[in-house]
């Protein structure tokens, strides 16, 4: 008998006909049982995890056995991948299991990393005959996330006014002077602007800009202000456990300076005056905003004192003589370090732990160099491009404007060097050209923990690097404990010299200043604030002149220091009131007090000496000391009251500005201030000469426009010169290293993947918005391209924001091979529940996809029909009753 249970099987029903005929002879089996099936004599996972702990391949082809003589080989790679896979996944539950002690947490971890590089690596390399395998992903296309910004001959400030667009503009009232030049064929023309000229004409944006741009069309230049809207958003709260959603505030305008490529525009005021600079952490415990802030100061830098501050609309927690206060990115963790440039700018070095203006990093966090104009908007932004994980501490600019970061990383920085121990941090310092290019790097760490944690610049370009140790420094001698170190490179990064020094308890260099041909440095060593002034040498390293112990610091801490018209100034904070530090100027009033000492640049203690206590009853802090003028400008954290400025936000959560005389001890220009949620914790200072102006109200930078910024790969994504990534091009297999070069554009390396791919891919350069990106493509429907990790895991990728894949055309062929794709990443973790969550589902999906693959091997290969389903029509099953019924009574039934 014919049984049709078959065809209407199709259609997920079975017929109900029955027949006189015996039972029918069960069908050869045709395929291989896959190692999912119940029946299979496959390893369970308990068994797989056990052999994984012990040192047993993930992936055995000879121990998978199938039981159909004669199948297709592509059912044994498939079997044994399953396996290898399964024994992943199940290394990872077990991790995630009750009582497993910490030290099979190291042995699953271990042999997890492994094993997933064997994984891959098979995956990578195994050869189907019927299908194709490839570790990522099939797309038609590829597009980096990452790249480089576009030039532009357009400058949009921060917005000025908040309110309705034909409102006065507060900050447009009272004397607002400043100039224009403009550049154009090596001829100059200036332009100068008075709002006094508009006479009794309201100060609107609108016509405001009408009045500028009646003066530059007089000058005959093709410059033109125009207004530049910023929509307000709907603001989105949270009240309890509940969200709720408010209507949008008012919209912000902001000055649009459109430009062209002919002209150069710069912009002046009359009046300066110095600028401080400062960064702070705002907000409550797990809801921490990083800002940076400017105030202008009464210090007049040229003309007269620029017109005072207005606070602009919408402006939060404002203070008198505040110019601004902006968030940085979400992804900056941290600031330790501030400098303003010689043009009136500031550098912001920050730690960050994910991307930062669209720059992805490599690994869990990594070292942001951003540098911002006086109008405080962001120009541009350097990351370190650490593998794993980096912190930066110390940022120094030199005279030229060259700049140099310091601090520690942790594992690989420059392709194949994890230092001594991949495990422990070491020190760097990487020194970047006036447009932020990086001029050199250099990674010199002890075999045990070392950080830098201080640099300066010497007259001739020289860097000094200072830091703690805890064990020899290369090239020096280790004294027990950390021990405090000082190196030395020339202009060029070439290495002059190390000398370490200190106590037998642990001792840390907290900061460093260049005095001609000598160094001073200063920190903390076995509890007490210890300076040392070091001679240079032609060669070697240098020698120690003079050392002043000023005392206990009872755990406080010495926070900064500099040399000034021949007097070194050291700033910290103790509750040791008897610092032997000189003559006191102002008396300790208790609790954990601010100090300010100084006395001559050879540590010599004389007549001169003075000792300045700053601070209330309650605990008082110093974040950061900068001198300008032979004034002492300090910030940090307020207690109680201050001299003169009592509490304006939370209790002790205060942060505080001040500007005071070293020698006399007078206060001369203080403001406290509060932030969100009440709370500001300044972290560093800085002071620009003569960077504020009454520029700083319009949102318009003192100085040159420049739209243009750096192309090289390098400078514009966290990639390092040296990473790579791997490209194949199928059916050869062939895989060929792409290497990011030090100088290397887009358009570089676009040529360097298609001559990987062996002319497979057609790669281009393609416009995103403020961006250009790298974009891949099949060059024609035969191209099989596949852009791999390689050996790094993919960081040179993430660098670039470029994902692993297979590019080919989108096949309309029946006959063409199916492509499964793992996405499978190499650097799955199993560091904490979250990413165990996370590398459990990347597992099932793999595993998902082996299934389908096997699956499609019983189909010749070929991807599985979609089944029809549903009920089959009337009509057919009338005429399968029908030939049922005849063919049993042929059958005699």
């Amino acid at each position: 008998m014919i049984d049709n249970s078959y065809l209407l099987g199709l259609y997920g029903s079975t017929s109900t006909l029955s027949t006189s005929t015996g039972a029918a002879s069960t069908p050869r089996k045709a395929n291989p049982t896959p190692p999912w099936d119940p029946s299979t004599k496959a390893a369970p996972p308990s068994q797989l995890v056990q052999a994984a702990l012990a040192g047993k391949k993930l992936i055995d082809l000879d121990a998978a056995k199938l039981d159909v003589p004669g199948a297709s080989a592509d059912y044994r790679q498939l079997f044994g991948l399953y396996q290898g896979l399964a024994a992943l996944r199940g290394l990872a539950e077990r991790m995630d299991g009750k009582g497993v002690s910490a030290a099979e947490q190291t042995r699953i971890a271990a042999r997890f990393a492994s094993g997933l590089d064997e994984v891959a690596d098979f995956v990578e390399n195994v050869r189907l005959k019927d299908l194709q395998m490839v570790r990522s992903s099939a797309t038609d296309k590829l597009k980096s996330t990452g790249g480089v910004k576009r030039d532009t001959n357009d400058y949009v400030g921060p917005a000025v006014h908040k309110g309705a667009a034909g409102d006065a503009v507060a900050v447009f009232q009272g004397d607002v002077r400043f100039s224009i030049d403009v550049a154009k064929l090596g001829k100059t023309v200036r332009v100068d602007i008075d709002l006094a000229d508009m006479g009794s004409t309201p100060r609107t944006m609108s016509a405001v800009v009408s009045h500028i741009n009646a003066q530059l069309d007089a000058a005959g230049v093709q410059t033109r202000f125009a207004v530049e809207r910023i929509a307000a958003q709907p603001r989105v709260i949270q009240l309890g456990s509940k969200t709720v959603t408010l209507p949008a505030e008012a919209d912000s305008f902001a000055f649009k300076v459109k430009g062209t490529s002919l002209e150069k525009v710069k912009f002046s005021a009359p009046d300066t005056a110095d600028a401080v600079y400062l960064a702070q952490t705002a907000g409550k415990a797990g809801a921490t905003v990083q800002q940076v802030v400017k105030f202008q100061s009464d210090v007049v830098d040229t003309g007269a004192a620029p017109p005072p501050v207005v606070q602009a609309a919408g402006d939060t927690n404002w203070v008198d003589g505040r110019t601004y206060q902006k968030d940085l990115a979400t992804g900056v963790d941290v600031v330790r370090a501030t400098a303003a440039g010689p043009d009136g700018s500031m550098f912001v070095l920050a730690d960050v732990d994910t991307a930062i203006s669209g720059q992805a990093i490599k690994g869990e966090r990594d070292v942001a160099l951003m540098k911002y104009d006086s109008a405080g908007k962001l120009l541009w932004t350097r990351t370190l491009g650490a593998g794993e994980t980096a912190s930066g501490y110390a940022l120094a600019v030199s005279a030229d404007g060259k700049v140099a970061v310091a601090g520690s990383v942790t594992g690989e920085l420059n392709r194949g060097d994890e230092g001594k121990d991949p495990a422990k941090s070491d020190n760097f310092v990487s020194v970047f050209d006036a447009e932020g290019d990086e001029l050199w790097t250099q990674r010199r760490g002890a075999r045990d923990e070392d950080q830098a944690t201080a640099v300066a610049f010497g007259a001739d370009g020289s860097v000094y690097v200072a830091g703690r140790a805890k064990s020899a420094m290369p090239g020096a001698t280790g004294l027990g404990g950390y021990d405090g170190y000082l190196q030395g490179f020339s202009a060029s990064g070439a290495a002059k010299f190390t000398t370490q020094f200190g106590s037998a308890g642990d001792d840390k260099v907290t900061a460093i200043a260049v005095d001609g041909d000598a160094v001073v440095v200063g920190g903390v060593e076995s509890g007490h604030a210890v300076l040392r002034r070091l001679a240079l040498q032609p060669s070697g390293a240098p020698t120690l002149e003079s050392t002043r112990d000023l005392g206990n610091l009872s755990g406080g801490e010495l926070t900064g220091l500099a040399i000034d018209g021949g007097r070194v100034i050291v700033a910290g904070s103790t509750r040791n009131a008897s610092l032997d530090a000189g003559v006191v100027t102002r008396a300790h009033a208790g609790g954990s007090e601010v100090f300010v000492a100084s006395f001559d640049e050879g540590l010599v203690a004389d007549a001169s000496d003075r000792l300045t206590w700053f601070g209330g009853e309650g605990d008082d802090s110093a974040a950061g000391l900068a001198v300008a003028n032979g004034k002492v400008w300090l910030t940090g954290k307020a207690g109680t009251d201050l001299p003169g400025l009592p509490s304006v936000g939370a209790a002790g959560k205060d942060g505080y500005l001040v500007r005071l005389d070293p020698t006399t001890g007078a206060i001369e220009w203080s403001r406290r201030f509060s932030g969100k949620d009440g709370e500001a914790a300044p972290t560093a200072i800085a002071v620009g000469k003569g960077a504020a102006s009454v520029l700083d109200r319009l949102g318009l930078p003192a100085g040159t426009l420049d739209g243009a910024d750096s192309k090289k790969i390098v400078a514009a994504t966290s990639a390092r010169a040296g990473d790579r990534f791997m490209v194949r091009n199928w059916p050869s297999g062939r895989q060929t290293a792409v290497e990011i070069g030090a100088n290397d554009t887009l358009a570089d390396v676009a040529r360097k993947i298609e001559r990987a791919s062996g002319y497979q891919a057609k790669v281009s350069v393609v416009k995103d918005g403020d961006f250009e990106r790298l974009q891949i493509l099949p060059r024609d429907d035969r191209s099989n391209v596949e852009v791999m990790g390689g050996e790094d895991g993919g960081r040179a990728l993430a660098a670039l924001g470029l994902s692993e894949g297979l590019v080919r055309q989108k096949s309309t062929d029946a006959d063409a091979a199916t492509v499964y794709g793992l996405r499978l990443p190499r650097d799955l973790s199993l560091d904490g529940k979250e990413a165990i969550k996370a590398t459990l589902s990347k597992l099932d999906s793999a595993l998902l996809t082996i299934r389908s693959a096997y699956r499609a091997l019983a189909a010749d290969g070929k991807p599985e029909a979609k089944p029809i389903t549903g009920q089959a029509p009337a009509y057919l099953q009338a005429q399968l009753a029908n030939y049922q019924a005849a063919l049993s009574r042929l059958g005699g039934g």
